[in-house]
């Protein structure tokens, strides 16, 4: 053992507390634990008279009795760390004392990962089959950290079943993760400690590797997305979620998202000194070469001058080759444009929002870089529009065509499908929200998918909306990683506030997925999304938004919009 690792142990050691007992471990006398820190099912396993008094009704739980009686008592406690959970820590100054004997049971650490701004993730695998994992106390000469089995996702490895010859239904693998908004110093080694729930303790060691953030976000989202898991793959690796780990990937990106916009890098060209009818928002990932195409495809219709275009880039190698585009195509087309350059991936809805705080308008259109005019009076007859006002012009979708001329959009509904997956042996049934588009792959010449109508919810590639109504409901959530259920999500938060999405006949072309890449990261982000969409929207989608023929009182009977003739443009 090295001189570092035999330090690491001390200092780990002397947090927790003093050896005794059968337990192996006790309380420290001048610290009664709070409950989020007490194991309910060790100290029952250690007292089992305090299980028959429940049982019995005396007590509603373990740490009830704990608090009133068992710890003036100096009742065993289980030998696991009396400390916060899912928080840093600095290692305590105090004297060591010898850590506790270890189990031979297989525990291998295969790779921790930590950011200055305190992301902390670890990869690994245990044979728990015996009695399952319930607490990570990784630390080293800077600070530790007591993960439990909250923040670990649980799942199938392969190549572990066949090194231990188990060829059975049990989750080996684990991944962590946690966030907090402590500062990290990487010192090299870390310690990693193990409790069971039969009370035995594992120990290994692994290397710290320092990252970046965004680093470490794709890393993680990476082994979601491709994480193997018994049963249904899709359904598990939501379900996977539930515990805590959902949240600390929410907040983990939300913090990342909120460094990113903090401050971008912003350049107009084109004509000044006015103010617009409305600003066409167009986020960019991955391909630059939309914004030229959208340049000259805009530009010259009827009705076009009175818009104003905002480029907001996710990816700063761009900056250089769309400045550059965005000189030339405002000289060439006479189209005035902003360009914004963010200094990361900050995802579809904070991008737009950021966006959005430099416009020159009071219309919000939300548009796609794939999305192009296929009615050449199209800014006419959205000028048109708003200008009627009334309840179809506070928020509205446009049809959009896929390129062989069929419809891709006309509207989105809700559905749900009723997920079932497995754990511990147990069948668990779980409602995930999805979306579907109407009239998807109905002939050009339909027009029933594509009359002016109040619709659950319209897509992200093109949304129009007052800006003050836009601000008022917050623009888009920003908790969504990436890209997927923003647009969905706006339109219920408007819903939630009395004004239906709708669909007005202002038609367009939308390349569906070409105007940005897609990596395996944003598989993971898609699984994350889908979770808190479905976890946020569930029971206020149920049952009365359920299908394409909802019974909510804003669709169950035909509306009209205070409307123009747009068949005079």
């Amino acid at each position: 053992m090295s001189d570092e690792v035999a330090q690491i142990l001390a200092e780990m050691a002397s947090a927790a507390p003093p050896g005794a007992g059968a337990a192996g471990q006790s309380q420290d006398a001048e610290r009664l634990l709070d409950e989020a820190s007490f194991d309910e099912r060790g100290y029952l396993r250690l007292n089992p008279d305090v299980a028959d008094s429940i049982r019995r009704g005396e007590f509603e739980s373990g740490y009830q009795h704990y608090s009133r009686h068992g710890f003036t008592e100096g009742r065993a406690l289980p030998g696991t760390p009396a400390e916060p959970r899912n928080r840093i820590l600095r290692p305590m100054a105090t004297a060591a004392t010898e850590v506790g004997p270890t189990s031979e049971i297989p525990f291998i650490v295969e790779a921790i990962i930590a950011t200055p701004t305190g992301g902390v993730f670890i990869v690994g695998w245990v044979d728990d089959s015996a009695a399952p994992l319930k607490l990570l106390r990784i630390g080293n000469a800077s600070w530790r950290v007591s993960m439990d089995d909250s923040v670990l996702i649980r799942l199938r490895r392969g190549d572990v079943e066949n090194a231990l010859g188990k060829p059975i239904v049990h989750r080996f693998g684990f991944i962590g993760f946690l966030h907090s908004d402590e500062t990290l110093v990487n010192s090299g080694v870390c310690v990693v400690q193990a409790w069971l729930e039969n009370g035995a303790q594992l120990q290994a060691q692994a290397k710290c590797i320092p990252m970046d953030e965004i680093g470490l976000r794709n890393v993680m989202l990476t082994r979601l997305a491709e994480a193997d898991f018994h049963g249904n793959p899709g359904t598990a690796r939501i379900a996977c979620l539930d515990g805590g780990v959902g949240e600390q990937i929410i907040a983990f990106n939300r913090a990342i998202t909120r460094r990113i916009v903090a401050n971008p890098f912003v350049e107009r060209f084109g004509p000044r000194g006015r103010s617009y009818r409305g600003s066409i928002i167009v986020a960019l990932y991955g391909k630059p070469e939309y914004l030229h195409v959208q340049n000259a495809l805009y530009s010259g219709l009827p009705g076009i001058e009175d818009y104003e275009f905002i480029y907001v880039s996710n990816s700063p190698e761009l900056g250089e080759t769309l400045l550059r585009e965005a000189k030339i195509g405002s000289s060439v087309y006479g189209v005035s444009q902003t360009i914004m350059v963010l200094p990361g991936n900050a995802g579809f809805g904070a991008a737009n929002n950021i966006a959005a705080s430099v416009m020159r308008s009071d219309r919000v259109m939300n548009v796609n870089p794939d999305v192009f005019p296929r009615d050449p009076a199209w800014a006419a007859k959205h000028t048109a529009i708003i200008d009627a006002g009334g309840p179809g012009a506070k928020l509205f979708g446009a049809p959009l065509y896929y390129d062989d001329g069929s419809l891709m959009h006309g509207g989105m509904f809700f559905e749900a499908d009723d997920a079932i997956s497995t754990l511990d042996g147990k069948f668990h049934r779980r409602r995930l929200l999805r979306v579907e588009h109407y009239g998807k792959g109905a002939p050009p010449e339909g027009t029933a998918f594509v009359q002016s109508r109040p619709v659950p919810a319209v897509t992200g590639a093109f949304i129009s909306s007052e800006r003050g109504w836009y601000e008022r409901l917050g623009g888009f959530t920003e908790d969504f990683v990436f890209g997927h259920y923003e647009d969905a999500d706006l339109c219920l938060k408007s819903l939630e506030n009395g004004v239906p999405a709708w669909l007005r006949d202002v038609r367009l072309w939308h390349l569906e997925g070409r105007g940005s890449t897609r990596l395996p990261p944003h598989e993971g982000g898609s699984a994350v999304n889908r979770w808190l969409f479905s976890r946020r929207w569930g029971d206020f989608v149920s049952p009365d938004l359920l299908g394409p023929n909802p019974t909510n009182r804003h669709f169950a009977a035909p509306s009209a919009a205070t409307d123009i003739d747009l068949e005079d443009f």
